[in-house]
């Protein structure tokens, strides 16, 4: 079962940011959040960048769908960035990267 990430964002921007819920593009950009790559950039929008100890704390807890990873790797491609770069960009670890260019043969 997905989560119902409209929701779950709608709520935390009622909580802790009310003056975000009149920014049209913002609201619109809610009904697009239907993959890991998505929430990413979604909270990258709502919250800023985080600081190096949260982003390292919080990402033992993200998982990835597989086309999330694909378009992952893809961005990579189309922007020419290494591992290093893409992994600091996404705060995921460029062994990580590298791992899933091995599985899904890029």
């Amino acid at each position: 079962m997905i989560p119902d990430y409209k929701q779950i964002y709608t709520d935390i921007l009622e909580e802790k940011f009310p003056e975000k819920l009149t920014d049209t593009a913002l609201i619109l950009k809610l009904d697009t959040l239907h993959s890991a790559f998505d929430i990413l950039k979604f909270n990258q929008l709502i919250f800023g960048e985080p600081e190096y100890t949260v982003g390292f704390n919080s990402q033992r807890l993200r998982s990835y769908d597989e086309a999330s990873i694909l378009k992952i790797l893809r961005y990579q491609k189309q922007n020419e960035l290494t591992n290093l770069q893409l992994g600091r960009q996404f705060k995921i670890s460029r062994n990580t990267i590298a791992k899933w260019k091995n599985i899904f043969k890029l």
